[in-house]
């Protein structure tokens, strides 16, 4: 059975989404449904006011229903949290037109306007905003509301059956459980734990500003802080041009490569460098507090997860909460914890994207090392240094080999993994002449020679796709219509490509892109390296012998609970489904690792 539904409720220009995170919206003391907009299968919509919404509610078989939203983490969310009852399924309209028109609007309004073009009685209405701020709806608002309510609804069921078809059933899947992870969440909050790690980032934080002698306000500021630098400290203020106005800034940030020099320099004043860093840095307080505003009455937290919110499908943080970046051993990861009973285990695909990237370029040599689990790391050092390297014994030298491996595998020239290096992006900083850095870099592209050829290969691919009757399959993709289709159907868009001076060029979402091989290789293996660990979940989630309920995945890491009885074993099916090789790739070598705790503290 279809529900496709819509709830209208209370706001005004506090009490909004705009304004608070779904959780808070709907926890908040104003919230209020005011109606439903409900239509079973491809029957009539209905509306139901007020004091009608939970009978309504109550009288569908949930077990048996499939629930069709715009935005269902807002609907569904109401459904499981406000009401209390759990559909058999989900469906996000919304979803599902990011991952047919990633980079385009998946608003309902633009929605229907991009799937009924030239059919004006297809259109979203406005009367909501005749509502707002209005708490109790008299019978004319509410009849507006109604009608309003109503077509939202049937605009929702008319885009379902117009992509339904389009969509991988594999992708349908996917929303269904990234749904599932927010609305029905299983993760418990150890807010002791988080409630003690914000206090003492405070505590440090004024320590560490009254230690520097400095005022707050001084030491957030550019400007007053640059000044202080000057007229008090006597020391000239580093500067960088702004990449936004062009214009010179002072670079005093924490990566600003000449802010770190000075501090080096100056360590005679390391408490006023300490405050500012306390001062700028708030944000594991301020994500501490957010995961514990965000935490529910029962001790559990839902987890926001953006479907297909990247051009190449990978997921994105959302609701204020990216649980996409939560530094690896870090307190938040640590304060979400298994119900009683349980464990959280935590599995992660092993060089996944360099792996891809090998079996695209068929660079049978570095694919023969995956399989062989050589540590890939330490034989291109070699190389680069020609003597043998290994981890225990060169740390340094099999650092510069993990950082080539995983940086210039999509174009990186010399000067930008010389800087790399000199950051610290990946590691340790490092100091790199630049003849080291062009040596690095060419010593790379021989070992591995059909990785540049692979990426001049996409180019030209992706450029023959201008050709309205180019069409070619290669390695499970297909390159026509000025898109690469993935084994699943669904596709990496360029819209309008086209060459301008030279250049292969694309709109992106927000402006003109302009792409080259590399780049391309890099949008290929992220959305094939996710089709992985996406297939991966969805077996997991299926296994009834496993018996798991993914909570969450970051990058190439899937977080699940389970039973804590026989944890080996959960371990060993988690790895299992993890190393799994595609149909349309059944040669990759795969590997993964993992472990399994109380808390999510890998």
């Amino acid at each position: 059975m279809l529900v496709t539904l819509d709830f209208e409720t209370y706001f005004d220009n506090k009490v909004s989404l705009t304004k608070l995170t779904t959780m808070d919206y709907v926890r908040h003391e104003l919230f209020k449904v005011w109606g439903v907009g409900i239509k079973i299968d491809d029957g009539r919509t209905e509306w139901f006011g007020e004091d009608d919404t939970q009978g309504a509610i109550n009288d569908i078989d949930w077990g048996n229903a499939t629930v069709i939203c715009h935005n269902t983490m807002f609907d569904g969310y109401i459904l499981t949290r406000h009401f209390g009852v759990v559909p058999a399924y989900y469906i996000d309209t919304a979803a599902m037109n990011r991952g047919l028109y990633p980079g385009q609007s998946a608003r309902l309004k633009d929605c229907a306007v991009r799937a009924f073009p030239k059919d004006e009685t297809m259109r979203k209405g406005e009367e909501l905003s005749d509502a707002k701020g209005i708490y109790d709806l008299d019978p004319e608002l509410e009849e507006a509301i109604a009608g309003y309510c109503i077509q939202d609804v049937d605009l929702t069921y008319a885009i379902y059956k117009q992509l339904v078809d389009r969509m991988p059933k594999s992708e349908m899947d996917i929303i269904n459980l990234t749904c599932r992870m927010f609305c029905e969440p299983k993760l418990i909050v150890d807010t002791e734990a988080l409630i003690t790690f914000r206090d003492h980032l405070i505590t440090s934080s004024e320590q560490a500003i009254t230690a520097s002698g400095v005022d707050r306000k001084v030491l957030s500021s550019n400007k007053q802080f640059s000044d202080y630098i000057q007229q008090v400290l006597g020391l000239i203020t580093p500067y960088k041009v702004s990449p936004t106005t062009g214009k010179s800034i002072p670079a005093l940030g924490k990566n600003d490569k000449a802010f770190t020099q000075m501090k080096k320099m100056y360590t005679e004043h390391q408490p006023i460098w300490d405050a500012r860093t306390a001062v700028k840095s708030r944000i594991s307080e301020t994500r501490a507090q957010r995961f514990l505003d965000a935490t529910h009455d029962d001790g559990t937290i839902s987890v926001p997860l953006r479907y297909y919110a990247a051009h190449t499908g990978r997921f994105g943080g959302t609701e204020k909460i990216n649980m996409q970046n939560m530094p690896r051993n870090s307190e938040l990861r640590k304060a979400l914890c298994a119900p009683a009973d349980h464990l959280v285990y935590v599995a992660d695909l092993s060089n996944i994207e360099a792996r891809m990237l090998a079996w695209l370029a068929d660079e049978n040599d570095l694919l023969n090392q995956f399989r062989n689990g050589d540590d890939i790391y330490s034989n291109l050092a070699s190389v680069i240094y020609d003597r043998p390297i290994n981890k225990k014994d060169d740390p340094t030298e099999r650092f510069v080999g993990k950082t080539a491996v995983l940086g210039l595998g999509y174009g990186m020239g010399a000067p930008k993994f010389q800087a790399t290096l000199e950051a610290g992006a990946m590691g340790p900083a490092m100091t790199f002449t630049t003849d080291e850095a062009y040596n690095v870099v060419n010593t790379y592209r021989s070992t591995y020679s059909g990785i540049p050829v692979l990426w001049q290969k996409l180019e030209l691919k992706l450029a023959n796709t201008i050709n309205p009757n180019y069409e070619e399959e290669w390695h499970g993709l297909v390159f026509k219509d000025t898109k690469i289709y993935l084994p699943n159907g669904l596709a990496l868009h360029y819209n309008n490509l086209r060459f301008e001076r030279g250049k292969l060029t694309y709109d992106g979402a927000r402006t003109v892109e302009t792409t080259w091989g590399g780049r391309i290789a890099e949008n290929v293996v992220q959305a094939l390296s996710r089709l992985i660990v996406t297939d991966a979940m969805l077996r997991i989630d299926s296994d009834a012998n496993l018996n798991a309920d993914v909570v969450l995945t970051v990058h190439d890491e899937i977080v699940l609970i389970s039973q804590a009885n026989n944890p080996d074993a959960t371990m060993n099916k988690l790895i299992a489904h993890m190393c799994t090789t595609p149909d349309w790739a059944k040669d990759i070598p795969l590997d993964a690792e993992g472990g399994y705790d109380f808390s999510y503290s890998k």
